[in-house]
């Protein structure tokens, strides 16, 4: 059975599907992506940073900026469109951090295992220690 949602852009009622918005905002969505592409298409705009694209379409920067994270437009054609890593702000292509913030995060992990392990044994150690009185 479909389920009725509320169009995520204009609050529509439609019948959802695996999108969250309407037929109406995918058709504007579309159009706006098309604008875009063709904009980006042509050899002297391969280079276009994101701005430099919202000044020249019209096209809203989070728009375009979406169109990049559900990989729409790839940055292996198109090299300067890149978005902010969620933890350190830098410019990346895919995922939602960078590679140095990735590897910081599994240090940081294994860091935090290691002192675990460490304190695992320490509480062994001391329900296996028996002590006497004098």
């Amino acid at each position: 059975m479909a389920d009725l949602a509320n169009c995520d852009r204009c609050d529509k009622v439609f019948v959802k599907t695996s999108r969250s918005i309407c037929a109406d905002c995918m058709k504007e969505e579309d159009k706006k992506f098309q604008i875009v592409y063709d904009f980006i298409k042509k050899r002297e705009n391969r280079q276009a940073t994101i701005p430099e694209i919202v000044e020249a379409t019209e096209v809203e920067e989070g728009v375009i900026l979406q169109f990049v994270k559900d990989k729409r437009l790839r940055s292996s054609q198109f090299p300067n469109l890149s978005y902010k890593c969620e933890r350190c702000g830098n410019p990346i292509t895919k995922g939602k951090i960078c590679e140095d913030c990735s590897n910081d995060i599994t240090s940081e992990l294994r860091h935090q295992q290691e002192i675990e392990q460490v304190n695992k044994r320490v509480r062994e150690e001391r329900t296996r220690t028996y002590f006497t009185k004098k």
